[in-house]
């Protein structure tokens, strides 16, 4: 009886990497064999094995971004034939597995295209953009050691699992490389809305989507036009409804500040 190890057939495949050694060198895509494959690696254990033998023939290895490996850390962002994170749904660069394609399959790999996302190396991308938005009002200002008790406030279970949908964004800006216009609304959208739909979030619930939109649009992110590529290649499955979500509350906020002085001056404050 044939063993389940010896069952799985290694294969091969060509690379087509884009090469680029900094940002403001002129990059080409370079095609590299990767032999003996096992179907059952993933994406960035394939790179690791072609990188071993550029090493061993002293051709410099194909850089590329990587922490957790389990589809937490966001960083592996890798767009594969076309697609961020290659053919699967639901599934970073470092959970596709090598039993996505087949003996001989040419396989496209670049980095996300995107200005606001600019390449430091091969299919590096520096995402500081992000962190900008991020900072600009992904928080709740609160008294750190004086959080009351969890069950003090009470939150609807519809909201709390919402906000937990939203929460589960990664930030790993493939949303950003599927948009044509490479819009990072549904990023923003998740951020706002993981605060904006629970009690904790609500002091600051205008300022936070004000201040997060501002710096989306000087980050030089483009305009959402409702196609939805960024829902279909998300990894953690976010909805396009927080688009939505984030329009309404962006609205709101905006007229309250452009009103609200009006209303105080006509009662005397």
């Amino acid at each position: 009886m044939v063993s389940e190890i010896q069952s799985k057939k290694l294969f091969s495949v060509t690379l087509r990497v884009w090469r680029q050694a900094g940002p403001t060198v002129p990059g080409k895509f370079v095609d590299y064999p990767a032999t003996n494959i096992s179907p059952d690696m993933s994406f960035l254990e394939m790179l690791d094995v072609v990188n071993d033998e550029l090493t061993k023939t002293g051709d410099e290895p194909i850089a590329f971004a990587h922490d957790c490996r389990e589809g937490i850390c966001g960083t592996c962002s890798c767009t594969i034939n076309g697609k961020p994170h290659g053919p699967g749904k639901g599934v970073a660069t470092c959970q596709t597995y090598m039993r996505s394609f087949h003996e001989g399959d040419l396989i496209i790999v670049e980095p996300f295209r995107a200005r606001a996302f600019p390449i430091i190396k091969d299919l590096v991308t520096e995402r500081k953009a992000f962190d900008k938005i991020q900072q600009a009002g992904g928080f709740i200002s609160v008294r750190t050691g004086a959080a009351p008790d969890a069950n003090s406030i009470p939150v609807p279970k519809e909201d709390a699992d919402l906000a937990m949908d939203a929460a589960s964004c990664i930030g790993c800006g493939a949303c950003v490389a599927a948009c044509k216009n490479a819009s990072a609304m549904l990023f923003v959208a998740a951020k706002v809305s993981q605060l904006g739909l629970l009690p904790q979030g609500q002091p600051e619930r205008d300022k936070r989507v004000l201040a997060m939109v501002q710096t989306m649009d000087e980050a030089g992110f483009g305009n959402c036009t409702n196609q939805y590529e960024c829902s279909a290649v998300c990894p953690k499955l976010i909805s396009h409804d927080f688009i939505a979500r984030l329009n309404r509350d962006y609205m709101s906020a905006l007229f309250k500040a452009r009103f609200k002085p009006a209303s105080h001056a006509a009662a005397g404050d």
